[in-house]
This record gives structure tokens, sequence and C-alpha cells, in this order.
């Protein structure tokens, strides 16, 4: 290649460098500075979004963020509590059984999922028209929410009014419920809430009480919209008619008893054996310690503790009928009287001191 040829070459390489410059200034001179001075680059609102995935576009009523939708996110990350999945077992073995006696109909209850949710996003996702019974749990001093469906409450009423198996129940959109329908409804959830109760019973005893029913989920609002609940989605069948129900408990309602809910098992002590402990209480009741009787306590100086002699006799100020102080590891545990026992000096203990004195 001749001289004039790589001439060329250099020239076009040199104005390819050029206009990627110019593209590069274009951009952002402020980002270009920066790197060339060593300092890091400041990611601006878009580059984050598009790092977390999201692509900042909304539905055209306004941007958001990836930290706002970090925060709106419906996913609530929760320890797990085992005995829930026991407890809720138990439960619709127990509802099955006492519903089917309700409704003298075939009546089988099972669990769809439990899940954990934000408390606003499950009122804003609740399918209407539907029925939702707020009750309250006494001992935890909080509350619950169940919500009927529609098509459970249909059903329901007509098995409890005589409808013909069968048939599937007639269905009237646009219409409140009526009074007989809220009067039915009301018994059934009082036979799910006493069933409730008898699930809870090994665990942790709580009544819980039938508060009121709504069907606007603005009035049955028990816990702020951010809050993490616990949602348990029940189907019941009943032949071909059925419906759905769900169980809503906030984690503030059953935080009085989060600790039983940890356990793997019913019973479970938490790593506390009871027969270890039988084992080490006998033990230490077979362990010797040295006691010591005190006669008397003075307070002297250093200076006269100093000048005693060998042979020198300290005097005490106790008399024959004086109470000896019997301690354990400087801890007074009894009161004694001396005496003398063939060829020994002895002390006969008179009494144990109380818990107060010892402190004292």
């Amino acid at each position: 290649m001749s001289d004039e040829d790589e001439e060329i070459d250099d020239d076009a390489v040199a104005a390819e460098w050029a206009a990627m410059a110019e593209a590069d200034d274009d951009e952002g001179d402020g980002n270009d500075m920066a790197a060339a001075m060593g300092i890091d680059r400041v990611l601006d609102q878009g580059e984050i979004d598009s790092l977390l995935g999201f692509d900042g576009d909304d539905g055209g009523e306004g941007t958001t963020t990836g930290v706002q939708a970090l925060i709106n996110s419906g996913l609530v990350a929760y320890e797990r509590l085992p005995m829930l999945d026991i407890i809720f077992d138990r439960y619709v073995r127990m509802m099955s059984t006492s519903l089917r006696n309700f409704t003298s109909d075939n009546f089988e209850v099972s669990i769809d999922s439990m899940t954990s949710i934000r408390f606003g996003d499950y009122l804003n996702s609740i399918p209407l028209p539907a029925m939702l019974a707020v009750f309250e749990a006494k001992e935890w001093e909080n509350h619950g929410l169940i919500t009927i469906d529609s098509n459970m409450i249909y059903s329901v009423v007509d098995a409890l009014l005589g409808g013909r198996r069968g048939n599937a129940p007639m269905r009237i959109e646009g219409r409140p419920y009526t009074t007989i329908e809220h009067t039915l409804v009301g018994e059934m959830l009082s036979v799910m809430l006493n069933d409730l109760c008898g699930a809870f019973e090994p665990l942790s005893p709580v009544k819980f009480e039938l508060d009121r029913m709504e069907t606007n989920p603005r009035f049955a609002t028990i816990a702020q919209s951010s809050n993490a609940a616990l949602l348990i989605k029940m189907r019941a069948d009943m032949a071909d008619r059925g419906g759905k129900m769900e169980l809503v408990l906030p984690y503030a309602t059953i935080e009085p008893i989060r600790e039983l809910l940890l356990q793997r098992y019913m019973g479970e002590k938490f790593g506390r054996d009871s027969i270890w402990e039988s084992h080490l209480a006998n033990e230490i009741l077979m362990t010797e310690v040295e006691l010591d009787a005190v006669l008397d306590e003075q307070k002297m100086t250093l200076g006269e503790v100093m000048e005693f002699e060998v042979g020198q006799t300290l005097m005490l100020n106790v008399g024959q009928d004086a109470d000896v102080d019997i301690r354990c590891s400087g801890v007074s545990m009894l009161k004694g009287k001396t005496g003398t026992v063939g060829r020994y000096k002895a002390v006969r203990v008179e009494r144990m001191m109380s818990i107060d004195e010892r402190l004292s």
C-alpha cells in the first residue's frame, strides 16, 4: 500500500471519529465530562426505570416511576405461618359438616388458595354484587372479614327455602339483597364463625362474633389499605349449585398468636424439652453447694486491717441467742441458732428467708 492510500484511510478514520464525538456531544456533554474526569455518572429516572424493568407508561394518565411501582406492588412478602394450614384444614372439614346439617344438602367446602395481599388491593378486587360480613375477634381485639359472592348467596337461600335439587338457582342482578336473604345468610355466617372458633380453640381459644353485614366494600374497611392481610379463598359445592367464600384476616389481627402460628405441629414447644427440663431440675437438686454461717459483720478502715497481728482476738457483737445468717454465694438463704452437737459447733435452721429479705 502506498503512502498516499494510507493518508486517505487516516483521513476517513479521523472523520468518522469526529462524527461520533459530535453525536456524543449532542446526547449530553455533562456525562462525557464526568466520565473523562473519573466521576461516577448519575442515572436519570428513565434509566432507573429501564433497569428495574418498568416502561414508565400507565395508560396515558401519567408516568409511573420505578420506585412508585415497587411501593404500589400488590405482592406482599410475609413470613410463613405453618400452623395456619392445619387450622384451616380443620376449619373446612368442620364447616362442611355444619353447613351440611344447616342446609340439609350435600355441602362440600374446599380451600382454593391461601395467599398474602394488601387489604386495599383486596377490597378493589371484590366482584360485586357480594355480601361482606365484618366479624370481631374478642380476645384479639381486632376484626376480620368474610366475603360471600352472589352465587353462594342464591344457592344457600334456594336450599333453605326448599328449592329443587338439580335446578340452578335463579340469579337476578341489579337489585339489593332482601331482608330474608340477609337473615338467612346471617344464620349461615353464625355457623361459619362458630366453626372458626372451634378450629382455633386447640391453639388459642378465641370468640368470633358477627359485627355487621355490608354490600359496599368501602363500608367494610377494617384495616388500612397498605396493611398486609391473609386471604383464604374457599369454594362450596352443593351438587350442581355452589359459590365462593373468602376469609380475610389482617396480620394485625393474628399478631397476638403469631408465635403459636409459627409452630410446625400442634403442641410444639419451640426448643423446650420436658424430659431434659426434668433431668436438669433433678441434677440441680443434687448439686453440692457451700454454705457460710455468718455470726457478725463489722466495718473497719483499711488502716485497722493492716494493723492486724497473728494471735489477735476479734470481738463479735453477738450474744448466744443471736440469729446466724446462713449464706450461699453471698446470698442470705436461711436463719438459724448456734449450738453444739458432740464435739462439733452446729447451727440449727430456724426459718427460710423470703425473696424480699434476700434482695434487701
